[in-house]
């Protein structure tokens, strides 16, 4: 081709020199679950989804910081999302089904079973969660039990 000549473009040019849009993955802690939690966020369990185990834990003993936390953080929930996405990448185990799992059935295991630890679930179907003590561990961890699963 000579410089006079215009180049014309062929559907090879914009397939070859532009790279692949990133795949899209769902959001790892919707923000939709963070205000189905913060419902009940007085007991802290939003903060404890989205990976803040000691303020979450401050909410529980305090009552959201005697209601006024819990209501702030109807506005922080965006932002803890946010922060949560990038804290903990998605991985096989589905953090939101894991969570609610845990909340609503985890005395008996049922997180447990969903994240494949049979013989743990079975421990805590038997024991109540190992009377409440194993419970109580896994709301402060199973994000990191989730992440580096």
């Amino acid at each position: 081709m000579s410089p006079s000549q215009p180049h014309v473009a062929s559907p090879d040019d914009f397939h070859s020199s532009r790279s692949q849009p990133a795949e899209f993955s769902p959001p790892t802690h919707p923000v939709l679950i963070g205000y189905l939690f913060w419902i009940i966020g007085f007991t802290g369990a939003h903060r404890f989804y989205y990976g803040k185990p000691l303020t979450g834990a401050l909410w529980f003993f305090t009552g959201g910081l005697l209601l006024i936390g819990w209501i702030v953080d109807l506005f922080l929930i965006p932002a803890m999302s946010e922060e949560a996405e990038y804290r903990y990448p998605a991985r096989e185990t589905d953090y939101s089904i894991a969570w609610i799992l845990l909340i609503f059935l985890g005395l008996f295991g049922a997180h447990r079973f969903y994240m494949g630890k049979l013989l743990t679930g079975l421990v805590y179907l038997v024991t109540g969660g190992l009377f409440g003590i194993g419970y109580i561990y896994d709301i402060c961890t199973l994000n990191d039990q989730i992440k580096f699963s």
